[in-house]
C-alpha cells in the first residue's frame, strides 16, 4: 500500500558532506518516489517497500568515499494508504498547532 521511510546517507569524513549528500538525493530521482530532504535525512514515500529499498541502495551507491554510513527506517503500512504529511497532520491535530518551533 504505502511505504514511508527515513533515509540518511553520509560519507564518514571531517569535511563538508553536502556534495556527497547531494549525490545521494539526486539518485532518488531515478525512482518513483516522493521525497523531502531535511537537515538530518530524507523522508521517502513510495507505493511499496521494494521501491524504497532500491532507491536507498542507489543513494548509498552514489556517495563516494572509503566509508559510507547509511541509516534507513521503514514504515511499510500494508493495509492502509497514508502519506508522510498525514502522519504529521495527525500530530498537529493532537498538538492543536503546527509541529514546529516558534523560535527563529
Amino acid at each position: 500500500m504505502t511505504t514511508v521511510a527515513f533515509l540518511s546517507v553520509a560519507p564518514v569524513t571531517e569535511d563538508s558532506m553536502a556534495g556527497e549528500v547531494a549525490k545521494a538525493v539526486a539518485a532518488l530521482e531515478e525512482f518513483d518516489v516522493a521525497y523531502e530532504t531535511t537537515p538530518m535525512g530524507t523522508t521517502i514515500e513510495a507505493d511499496d517497500a521494494e521501491t524504497v529499498f532500491a532507491a536507498a541502495s542507489a543513494a548509498h551507491a552514489a556517495v563516494d568515499g572509503d566509508r559510507v554510513s547509511t541509516f534507513l527506517k521503514v514504515d511499510d503500512k500494508r493495509t492502509v494508504d497514508t502519506t508522510a504529511r498525514s502522519k504529521v497532520d495527525r500530530v498537529e491535530e493532537e498538538l492543536g498547532r503546527d509541529a514546529r518551533s516558534t523560535q527563529d
